[in-house]
């Protein structure tokens, strides 16, 4: 069985009271109530979109100046890097979180970790030269293997065992990222897969006999914080580059269609994803794990519509010789990858009928089409996600009326559609208006 949670004394002004500054590093309980993001957390969230800034940065120069194939290669694999200490913090965070000073150091260790790996984007785009990248990542793993090695030794059994088996698995890993410094440059993407392959494997290996007791509400909120910053990274960098756009080309009647279209990609890309209470999915590890790695394209996808906003912005105004169709699919092929891989991940699984299923897909094939419209491509394919909200709040207040008139209506897994999730444009409820 799980560990209840131990609740922390406090005193009368709500600050904990009589807590050592080290703790044994014991599990915490899947059953705690009210179990919310840290300030730790928060903070750390918030350095690592530094990196995945700088990662959209050097994307929108590598595809400004032709080298498209290229800047989406380096792009990948630095997001890896990023995204995958991300996770495995957060995970590792939501089972073994007791907020004492080492804790907190290692950490900010991690912290400082991606800082490095951020200060080495640019050569890494630019110049090939990862090793400042590398670094970074190493800085972040090692804190990772101190923070298991610790758990490892405030537990016993096949905890140990588990804690153990990650400890070793990331050290393992960080001896095969070696070929990103050592083999030719050609290697590299191969190198990359590999050990990409290799690193997720480590937690369905670690945690085959005993899973950790990550928290459902927990990770859920973990991971929608981390899309709230990284959205909010695509807005200001697109209002940058129309800010750009204004002052330096005097091109406001040509930017503004981009940035009201970009804006409504942004707004509904929010909508779609929160509205779907998807803790209740996370049942099991096997769920778990997929719902979380399937959150690479999700990210990754989410800071890329931003930095194909300042590329159709840049192709507007003439900072570049990309093609109109070219400057259209920088923004309008990462909306329709998030789409795609949003209901996969979160909205096919509240899904009622036929019409609800189809909502994000076809979205997604619409704004794909509107990539050859021209100078009109950004702001349709704006309207286009627009409307697919309009369509999914439709929907389910059509069900939730339905469910209201015949006594509640079969749901997903057995459930009543009047009291669980079910679907709009990106998963709703019927009983909490999408609207």
């Amino acid at each position: 069985m799980t560990p209840s949670p131990t609740p922390h004394p406090t005193s009368s002004s709500g600050a904990p009271a009589g807590r050592s500054p080290l703790r044994g590093l014991a599990s915490r309980g899947r059953d705690e109530a009210h179990r919310v993001a840290s300030p730790l957390e928060l903070f750390f969230d918030l350095c690592f979109v530094v990196a995945i800034s700088q990662a959209g940065v050097q994307l929108v120069h590598a595809v400004a100046e032709g080298h498209t194939g290229e800047g989406i290669l380096n792009y990948a694999m630095i997001f890896f890097a990023i995204w995958w200490a991300w996770m495995n913090f957060t995970w590792f965070a939501s089972a073994y979180d007791n907020d004492d000073t080492l804790y907190r150091v290692v950490t900010l260790v991690q912290i400082a970790g991606v800082l490095v790996l951020a200060a080495g984007v640019s050569q890494a785009f630019q110049e090939h030269d990862f090793v400042a990248v590398w670094l970074g990542y190493v800085i972040m793993r090692l804190a990772m293997v101190a923070q298991w090695l610790r758990a490892a030794l405030s537990t016993e059994g096949a905890e140990r065992t588990t804690a153990l088996r990650y400890a070793g698995g990331v050290l393992a890993c960080q001896v095969g990222w070696l070929g990103l410094l050592v083999l030719p440059e050609g290697a590299r993407p191969w190198v990359f897969l590999v050990m990409a392959v290799l690193e997720m494997c480590v937690p369905p290996f670690a945690e085959k006999h005993r899973q950790t007791s990550w928290h459902p509400h927990h990770i859920s909120e973990r991971y929608g914080l981390f899309t709230i910053i990284v959205l909010g990274e695509s807005v200001a960098a697109a209002t940058v580059a129309v800010k750009s756009g204004i002052d330096e080309h005097d091109a406001l009647g040509e930017v503004l269609p981009i940035a009201v279209g970009g804006l409504l990609i942004v707004f509904a890309a929010w909508w779609i994803y929160f509205v779907v209470p998807i803790h209740g999915h996370l049942r099991s590890n096997r769920q778990a794990f997929l719902w979380g790695y399937g959150h690479y394209l999700i990210f990754a996808s989410a800071a890329a519509i931003g930095a194909g906003l300042e590329v159709a912005v840049e192709q507007t105004v003439g900072k570049t010789e990309l093609s109109t169709l070219a400057g259209s699919a920088a923004v309008t092929l990462p909306t329709a990858l998030y789409l795609l891989t949003v209901w996969a991940l979160h909205s096919r699984y509240y899904k009622v009928g036929i019409a609800q299923q189809l909502v994000l897909p076809t979205t997604a094939l619409l704004v794909i089409a509107c990539t050859f419209l021209g100078d009109l491509a950004v702001p349709a394919a704006g309207v286009v996600c627009a409307l697919a909200v309009a369509v999914g709040t439709t929907l389910t207040a059509r069900t939730a009326r339905r469910g209201h008139g015949q006594g509640g209506t079969a749901g997903p897994a057995g459930t009543s559609a009047t009291e669980s999730p079910d679907g709009d444009a990106g998963g709703g409820t019927a009983a909490t208006p999408a609207g």
